[in-house]
């Protein structure tokens, strides 16, 4: 039996393994797709992750990740303003990021098996049982939900977002363009918004998060960009500019910013599985990391194969990732009224431009400290 089965190998996950790993426990992570892949993904992190990553030796400096100090943002008319970021950022891509944290992983003693979906995950005389394809098994004293923003596993667990439709779509494309490398822009369109920031290689990553009805209305992304994305000027210039390296977009549908639970049926869910902020606050990739800091944390304090006391470190878990997070995810969600249609954004430029301190909160406000 395992000590812990981790699902998923986001950023998330693969922060957990690292961590149990190297305190000794047995972990398993499951992974159903093989590194190195794409994500739809803003492929931003705030500064305040940095000192954590630093202590476990699992910073990407071999990567050369972007240095952001400064935020653009845009009207859908054009209207734009810039604001520095106190904090700063970093860019990397999750294609590069997530294989350099698997290698870590690896190198820390957690087993990683990749192309392996989950089929199923049960709960019975204080363990886990998964099942994989094939019907193969396996036990765990502990599993860890790090699989994303939705999957099939949250229909099984009945989660209540998941009986939700969603209104939005997340696009990325991979760039070259002449672009500053110190800035993250984020520019508004009818019924969404699109950000733009370097990661390493000289690549650009453009990430938009869109609306499905729009999808349906045009039939495919490109007549989508076309009509909607290329009414911001920003927008039309860089699609006009860029030189795309994707063959095809990574899409992903149904991104539900709905509150969600930590804990659901004894399974620990860490990152975007416990929470999604709204892409705007750029700080997604960030609270993953904390998220799985927090959990491991306790994981490590809690878990005595002798004296194990389960619901301590849920009920410890649960009060900790809400201390940390509601607040945040409750900002973001209704900061991103701001956004996506023409009035709105005009306010969001006016209120960079013009209400310094209110627009540095709100950032603040998305932003932690580091850790």
């Amino acid at each position: 039996m395992k000590d812990i089965i981790t699902i998923g190998g986001g950023l998330a996950g693969l922060v957990n393994a690292i961590r149990l790993a190297e305190a000794g426990l047995d972990v398993l992570l499951l992974e159903k797709k093989a590194y190195p892949f794409h994500r739809v993904c803003g492929e931003y992190i705030s500064n305040e992750v940095v000192p954590f990553l630093e202590s476990i030796n699992a910073f990407p400096y071999e990567l050369e990740p972007s240095s952001i100090r400064e935020f653009t943002l845009t009207a859908c008319s054009g209207a734009s303003a810039t604001m520095p970021l106190d904090l700063g950022g970093f860019g990397v891509s999750r294609y590069a990021l997530d294989h350099f944290l698997c290698n870590r992983a690896q190198q820390a003693g957690a087993e990683i098996r990749q192309q392996t979906s989950v089929q199923s995950v049960s709960f019975k005389d204080d363990h886990f049982q998964v099942t994989l394809p094939q019907n193969e098994t396996v036990k765990a004293r502990l599993v860890i939900g790090a699989y994303g923003k939705r999957a099939r596993l949250d229909k099984q667990l009945a989660r209540p977002f998941i009986q939700q439709r969603s209104p939005y779509i997340g696009v990325k494309h991979h760039v070259r363009v002449d672009f500053p490398d110190d800035v993250i822009a984020l520019h508004n369109f009818p019924g969404g918004y699109c950000g733009i920031s370097r990661v390493e290689d000289g690549r650009y990553n453009v990430c938009y998060l869109g609306s499905r009805a729009q999808l349906r209305k045009y039939g495919s992304i490109e007549a989508m960009e076309e009509k909607v994305l290329h009414q911001n000027p920003f927008l039309r210039n860089l699609w006009r500019d860029a030189e795309f390296l994707f063959d095809q977009p990574e899409v992903i549908n149904e991104i539900s910013f709905a509150p969600k639970q930590p804990v659901v049926n004894h399974i620990l869910m860490s990152g975007d599985t416990a929470g999604l902020i709204t892409p705007l606050c750029g700080n997604g990739m960030a609270m993953a990391i904390h998220s799985a800091k927090i959990l491991s944390d306790l994981i490590i304090q809690h878990y005595h194969p002798s004296q194990f006391n389960r619901s301590a470190l849920e009920d410890q878990y649960a009060s900790a990732w809400k201390k940390q997070f509601a607040a945040r995810l409750w900002v973001g969600r209704n900061a991103q009224r701001l956004f996506g249609a023409k009035l709105s954004s005009e306010i969001g430029v006016q209120l960079v431009k013009r209400w310094h301190s209110a627009a540095r909160s709100i950032m603040q406000y998305t932003h932690g400290e580091p850790f």
